[in-house]
C-alpha cells in the first residue's frame, strides 16, 4: 500500500514536471513570437522611411524640373523681347528714312517751282532750318535710343540678378534638403545601434 501511494506520488511528480515543461515551452514560443513582432514592426518602419525618403527625392527632382521649365520660359521671354525691341528700331530707322527721302524730294520740288533768285535764297534758308530741325530731331532721338538703350541694360541686369538670386536661394534649399537627409541617415543608424544594443 505504501509503495503503491509512492508510485501515485510519483506520478503525480512527474506530471507537474511535464505541466512545468509545457508551460516553460509555451513561454519561450510567446518570448520568440514577441521577438519576431518586433523585428516585423522595425522592417515596416524601415520600409516607410525608405518611401518617405524616395518621396522627398521625387519632390526635389520635380522642384528642379519645374525651375528649369521656368528658366526656359524666361530665356523665351527674353528673346521675345530682343526681337520685338530690334523690330521697333529697324521701323524707326526706316520711318526716318523715309522721313528724310520726303524731304528731299520736297526741297528739289521747290527748287524746281522757283526761278527768282531772291525767293530761291529765302527757300534755301527755309531748308536750312528745317534741315537744322531734322538734325536736332535726328539728335533727339538718337539721344531717346540710348535712354531706351540704357533701361534695356537696366532690366537686363535686374533679370539677371533675379535669377542669381533664384539660383543661389536653389542652392540654398538643396543644401538644407542634403543636411536634413544626413540627420535622418543618422537618426536611422542611431535606432539601429539603440535596436543592435538592445539585443
Amino acid at each position: 500500500m505504501h509503495e503503491r501511494a509512492s508510485a501515485r506520488e510519483s506520478a503525480r511528480e512527474s506530471e507537474r514536471e511535464r505541466a512545468s515543461a509545457r508551460e516553460r515551452a509555451c513561454e519561450r514560443e510567446r518570448v520568440r513570437e514577441s521577438a519576431r513582432e518586433r523585428a516585423r514592426e522595425r522592417a515596416r518602419e524601415s520600409e516607410r522611411e525608405s518611401e518617405h525618403a524616395r518621396e522627398r527625392a521625387r519632390e526635389r527632382a520635380r522642384e528642379r524640373q519645374s525651375e528649369r521649365a521656368r528658366e526656359r520660359a524666361r530665356e523665351r521671354a527674353s528673346a521675345r523681347e530682343r526681337e520685338q525691341a530690334r523690330v521697333v528700331s529697324e521701323r524707326a530707322r526706316e520711318r526716318a528714312r523715309e522721313s528724310e527721302r520726303e524731304r528731299e524730294r520736297a526741297r528739289v520740288w521747290e527748287s524746281e517751282r522757283e526761278s527768282a533768285r531772291k525767293r530761291e535764297s529765302e527757300r534755301e534758308s527755309a531748308r536750312e532750318r528745317a534741315s537744322e530741325r531734322a538734325r536736332e530731331s535726328l539728335r533727339e532721338s538718337k539721344r531717346a535710343r540710348e535712354r531706351e538703350s540704357e533701361r534695356d541694360s537696366e532690366h537686363a541686369r535686374e533679370r539677371e540678378s533675379e535669377r542669381a538670386s533664384a539660383r543661389e536661394t536653389e542652392r540654398a534649399r538643396e543644401r538644407a534638403s542634403e543636411r536634413q537627409s544626413e540627420r535622418e541617415r543618422e537618426q536611422a543608424r542611431e535606432r539601429a545601434r539603440d535596436r543592435e544594443s538592445k539585443r
